[in-house]
């Protein structure tokens, strides 16, 4: 775990890595493949983890601002904090919070990344069908509907990290911001096996 002072750049990491580190071994090591997410919850689990407490997993995405058009996965993401979207890099972290320290351990980061946009195709319009139920068709169950793309992503992060720290810790909850307030964050938590715990929006209709 490195952690330096004043302004990043690649000659101040340089300068703080000390014996055996040089300029050149800065961009070996950010080219190096590591298992950031394994090498996260080691350190989390030997460092930070009190056995007995009880923890919540939850996840949020970070805009961090960016110039250029060099970086990759760069674009124009909405920012919370300026109200607006704003060009930088986007990035969904998953956390576990101690119920007891009420603090937060960040357990796995990903980068969003968008898809290009299709080229749009002409739309024919759909023929106009009766009002009501068409004559003949099944009841589809909303527990077997499909994730959206964003809910995949997500899900897939989480199956990924419960399987990594399925032997040593038991998760039950996961907690999610409002955008995340809907039947499809719903059905992607209870098929990992976990509750949600998030927030409706104010003209959501109860039943």
């Amino acid at each position: 775990m490195l952690a330096m002072t004043g302004r990043v750049t690649m000659l101040g990491l340089a300068r703080w890595t000390g014996t055996g580190g040089s300029y050149r071994s800065i961009p070996r090591f950010f080219h190096t493949t590591l298992p950031w997410a394994a090498l996260l919850w080691a350190f989390v689990r030997t460092q930070l983890v009190a056995p007995g407490d009880r923890y919540l997993l939850v996840g949020d995405a970070c805009v961090v601002t960016k110039a250029g058009t060099e970086t990759h996965g760069v674009d124009r993401f909405f920012s919370s904090i300026f109200g607006k979207p704003v060009p930088g890099v986007s990035l969904f972290a998953l956390a576990l919070v101690s119920c007891r320290e009420r603090q937060a351990f960040p357990v796995q980061i990903e980068q969003i990344v968008r898809e290009p946009a299709a080229v749009p195709t002409p739309q024919v319009p759909p023929a106009k069908r009766k009002p009501g139920r068409p004559k003949g068709s099944s009841t589809q169950a909303k527990a077997d509907a499909p994730l959206n793309a964003e809910h995949t992503r997500i899900s897939a992060m989480i199956a990924g990290l419960l399987a990594r720290i399925g032997p040593h810790l038991k998760l039950t909850y996961l907690v999610l911001d409002g955008h995340f307030g809907n039947q499809n964050a719903v059905l992607m938590a209870r098929r990992l096996g976990l509750h949600l715990i998030s927030k409706l929006r104010s003209d959501s209709a109860l039943y």
